[in-house]
Order: structure tokens, then sequence, then C-alpha cells
């Protein structure tokens, strides 16, 4: 067996793979990738029971066959290559000999015939939207998805298809950021739960594409498939919780701010707040915010005040200020829109620009309670 590729190519495409591949496996094979030789053609696949990615190039070959190659050890070597072509051929001492402009490098390989089988998608529903859209929906949701290992759940994230709408939700039960395209629509009303894996390498592989990405699902597991790769993973068992009946419906106090002074003023106050509870206090009235934290164990507490434009009855509440930090992190806005009706129930913050249309986030906080 013997094929030619692009080093720069190459390296390129594992790296991506690498992204699934864990650190440590409990099957020696998962250590490597899989390549499929198809004459011109060469399929690149990483797994990890879990998840699976597949990547094609073109290469130069007449042979057809499979092999299962280290990954670590192929990357970093090719890491140290300036861009030429290599040479890969099979050898009889059950080695993989590659050569190079100036030097040759063996390698021991596996079965290919042993690599796990990527799973079918019998009686598999269908929706298609673009890369960036996709890429998008999953920045904007995936950092609210809990680490809960006793609520699987909620440590991923609830794709809502819908016939009039699509719907991204993610939540740890403290913050909970909901995503909704309205000018997207898949045939047929079906939801199910990502995992976080694979929606981290979706979003930096999609992130910018315009291509079309065509997403397969069934009751088990969910396919995507773009450009040249193929992604495929277990979905998340269970029954995602009711979100709608967390998020309050009347919200009377709606203040409304630049994002970033805001930010940079939770930034700077949080530092002097307690270490542990992270709590952060607003009080709003009039036109003016004032945002303040104390940490009564060492005496420490600042104070900041901000314009702000503000509708409904003065109001103090308290949040974590962690979780504050990353929804505004999160928005692209100029002005954002914090909606609140009391101080002991869930913040609303919308962004107010910079959203396509169709395009609608809700970010919920839960409050803490004030130490008065």
């Amino acid at each position: 067996m013997k094929f030619i590729v692009s080093s720069a190519t190459l390296l390129k495409e594992l790296q991506t793979l690498g992204g699934v591949i864990n650190a440590t496996n409990t099957l020696p094979i998962l250590d490597n990738i899989l390549f499929d030789i198809q004459e011109n053609q060469l399929t690149l696949t990483g797994s990890d029971l879990e998840t699976t990615l597949s990547t094609s190039i073109t290469i130069e070959s007449t042979d057809k066959g499979i092999v299962a190659l280290p990954a670590r050890l192929l990357i970093d070597m090719l890491k140290t290559f300036p861009e030429q072509p290599l040479t890969f051929v099979k050898t009889a001492n059950n080695t993989f000999e590659i050569s190079t402009n100036n030097g040759k490098y063996a390698l021991a390989y596996f079965n290919g015939e042993d690599f796990p089988k990527v799973p079918s998608l019998p009686d598999a529903a269908k929706t298609e939207l673009e890369g960036d859209v996709l890429a998008t929906a999953i920045n904007a949701t995936l950092f609210a998805a809990g680490n809960d290992d006793l609520r699987p759940v909620m440590s991923g994230v609830f794709f809502q298809f819908g016939t009039d709408a699509l719907t991204f939700v993610a939540t740890d039960a403290h913050k909970l950021v909901k995503y909704t395209r309205t000018d997207l629509k898949a045939a047929q009303n079906t939801e199910f739960i990502m995992p976080k894996k694979p929606l981290q390498l979706l979003k930096s592989i999609l992130a910018g594409s315009e291509e079309s990405v065509v997403i397969e699902y069934n009751d088990s597991n969910a396919q995507f498939r773009f450009d040249n790769a193929t992604l495929t993973c277990r979905l998340i068992d269970g029954k995602y919780p009711n979100y709608e009946a967390v998020i309050p419906k009347e919200n009377p106090n709606l203040m409304e701010i630049e994002r970033v002074p805001f930010l940079n003023s939770v930034r700077r106050v949080s530092i002097f707040s307690n270490k542990t509870t992270h709590q952060l206090r607003l009080k709003i009235a009039g036109a003016a915010l004032q945002i303040s934290a104390e940490d009564f164990d060492y005496s420490n507490k600042a104070e900041e005040r901000l314009d702000c434009d503000y509708k409904g009855d003065d109001i103090q509440i308290g949040f974590n200020s962690r979780f504050l930090i990353e929804m505004l992190n999160n928005l692209q806005a100029e002005n954002v829109q914090l909606a609140m009706s009391l101080p002991n129930r869930a913040g609303i913050i919308r962004p107010l620009d910079g959203h396509e249309e169709g395009e609608q986030i809700t970010m919920l906080v839960m409050p803490v309670m004030l130490n008065d």
C-alpha cells in the first residue's frame, strides 16, 4: 500500500481529528487515526466510541486499503515539517515507512479492520442549515450548559427543531440561554440533547462557514455532514427540563444599558466580591445603576455608578458576578436590556441590537440573596 500526500494538508486534518481523541483510552486502537485509502481519495477518521469524525482529502495513489496509524506521533512529527510531499509505504515488517525530502521514518500500525465502525442512523429525520448559523447557535448556548454528572441532560445543548423555528437551549440551573431562529424551520417537530464534546468540535470547524450542514438524527445518534467531513455522535438520553416554565413572563422593570461599560464595571467590582458567593448588588433608581460588592471577611468593597435608561420601580437585586460576566461576554450587541420583576425572581438579559433578522437570544440568570 502506497500513497503521497501534502504534509500541510495532512497536518491540518489530523489536528482537527485530534480533538476527538481522548488523552486516555480504554481501547488502544482509539489512540489511532483510521486511514482509508481509495485510490486518490483518503478518508481520515478519529473516534472515542461516543463521537466519530471523518474528513476526506485528495492524495496520489492507485491502491486501496485501510490502516490505523498513531495520531499523536503523526501530529508531533508533522508539526516540525515545512510544506512538502510525504510518501507513505507499507513495509513487510508491520510498519509504515514515511519518506520526506531528507529523511525516513517508520511507525507501527494497527489493523484498520479493528477500528470502531461508524453507527448507522435508521429512521433518521433530516434538517439543513448554514454552517455559520449552527456555529453561532452553539457558541451562544454552550457556555451555559452544566457540568453535573448527576444531571447528564443538563450537561448538553437541547436542540428543539420545529416546523416554525429552530431553538437551542442550555442551562445549569443557575443560568439559561435560549437561542431561536424564526427564519429557519425543520420538516417535522423533533428534539434531542447534544453532548458538549461534538459541539465544541463543530463550533471550531464551522465558524464563518457558508457551507450547508445536513443534520440527520434519530432517538440515539445524530450526524452532521458538511464540506468534506462527517461527524457522528451519541445523543444524551433523557428528557430535558421544561425550561419555558422558569422564564418569567411578566418583567415590568426594564433597564437598558451599553453592554461594554456594564461588562467592564461588573468585572472591576467583582474583584472585590466574596470569593465563594461572587455576589454583586445592582441598585437601580431613576436613570442610575449602582453596582457594588463587598467581602466582609477581608473588609474589601467596591462601588461604581453607571447611567442607564430605566423604566420601573426602584429595585435592589443580587447576582453571581461570574454568570453576568459570561453572559455579557457572549453577546455582540452594543446595548442590552435587563428585565426584572422582583429581587427573588430571575433576571432576563436580551441584546437590543447586533443580531440578524429572525435571530432571538434570551439569557436568564438566577438571583442570589442579598446580605443586608
